[in-house]
């Protein structure tokens, strides 16, 4: 489902009246289709787009808690799909007009609110499954609060590790600014004040020429990392809520950040499951929200795997006992003897991922600045040793001067 923008002509007492109107449907022929049934004419049809600005405001995580405390507060005295429609009719600002268009239009069509808050695509889909888990349990207001706290402790999350790559960033582009204007000059310097001894000279070339290719390397290592960190951050940013791209599956690759990213999937996706579980939703429709509940691949596949086994007849605790998860886990579902256990069992299993989520994360800093220091030591090493160079140079100077004045 996607939003689109369409300008339209009809015909009119008055003559050809051209409108410009927004649809909430699947492809762009159905637009046609939607439009011909207005007895309309099609002049134009576009995706609907946000700006920049729009984009940063509708990702903006205080803007998001805020949205769902409207609708918590709201679901009081209506029901939340009512109490949506009542935000966004009540909305003043055109910014957040255009970023909520493609929920009014998803309720004008009869959607749910679920779909409605999937179609702003503003949402990650580990929050997106907490919703959904408390709406299929016909107890949204009650998930909000838990879906508001994934919200703030994953912004949590992501500026401590912002904040510190930003600081070790500063740290290296110093150093990698002083080594590019350095460089030059230095290694020029040493060129044109060599040794007058041959062995000297020998000596001073190979030290010289170490020196440059360790400088080389560092700049041009820096320089890789920087890009990638840059090119890896721009395309989470534009492929936000997309499940899968070539970049998430390069960085999932990355041994501590993979695993950081599993445990946070299988966190999001146990939590939801249990409470569907606990609301009475049916096993079928539980295991297939929480393959929706995250963006890893593999994760998705195990809930995937587990439905298929179970529509095969194979017990809920063998069905659950599969790869990815860790050999602690594995044991507690084998403990499994009623299906009232299960939600008991998966939250288990959720706070276990999110207590390795939260230790893999402060190894990812800690990592960070462990790596970071051994660059600079081996930048402030180098300067060292090209002092040590240019006082080879130096005494041979001098030498070479006693020598003539004498």
């Amino acid at each position: 489902m996607q939003q689109w923008i369409a300008e339209i002509a009809y015909d009119s007492t008055s003559g050809a009246k051209r409108e410009v109107e927004t649809f909430y449907l699947p492809t762009e022929d159905d637009v046609r289709n939607e439009i011909s049934k207005r007895n309309g004419y099609v002049l134009s049809i576009r995706p609907h787009e946000r700006s920049p600005i729009e984009r940063l405001l509708a990702r903006s995580t205080m803007w998001q808690v805020q949205l769902l405390r409207g609708i918590q507060f709201r679901s009081t005295s209506t029901s939340p799909g009512v109490a949506l429609w009542k935000i966004i009719q009540s909305e003043r600002s055109p910014m957040r007009q255009n970023i909520l268009a493609p929920a009014r239009e998803a309720l004008s069509r009869g959607l749910g609110i679920i779909d409605a808050l999937k179609a702003l695509n503003i949402f990650d889909p580990g929050t997106l499954a907490i919703l959904a888990a408390s709406d299929k349990a016909n107890k949204l207001e009650d998930g909000i609060p838990h879906a508001i706290h994934s919200i703030t402790q994953k912004r949590k999350n992501t500026r401590a590790i912002m904040g510190t790559l930003s600081w070790l960033g500063f740290d290296v582009f110093t150093i990698v600014q002083s080594l590019i204007w350095g460089r030059g000059m230095v290694l020029d310097w040493f060129k044109d004040n060599k040794p007058t001894s041959p062995e000297e000279q020998e000596k001073y070339d190979t030290v010289v020429t170490n020196l440059s290719l360790t400088w080389d390397i560092l700049i041009v290592t820096a320089v890789a990392i920087a890009v990638f960190m840059c090119w890896v951050i721009i395309s989470f940013m534009a492929n936000k809520g997309k499940k899968d791209w070539p970049t998430a599956r390069i960085v999932r690759k990355i041994p501590m950040i993979g695993g950081y990213l599993r445990d946070l999937g299988f966190a999001d996706s146990m939590s939801a499951c249990a409470r569907m579980l606990k609301g009475l939703v049916p096993i079928n429709v539980a295991l297939d929200q929480a393959s929706e509940a995250t963006t890893s691949p593999e994760i998705a596949q195990y809930w995937i795997d587990t439905a298929k086994d179970l529509e095969r007849g194979i017990m809920l605790g063998g069905a659950l006992d599969r790869e990815p998860l860790t050999y602690t886990e594995r044991l507690e579902l084998a403990t499994l003897s009623d299906l009232s256990q299960v939600a008991t069992i998966m939250e288990s299993i959720a706070e276990m991922r999110a207590q390795a989520a939260k230790t893999k994360h402060s190894l990812i800093v800690w990592l960070a600045f462990a790596l970071t220091g051994v660059y600079l030591a081996i930048a402030f090493g180098s300067a060292i040793y090209a002092l040590t160079v240019m006082n080879m140079s130096m005494d041979s100077m001098m030498s070479g001067l006693m020598e003539g004045s004498f």
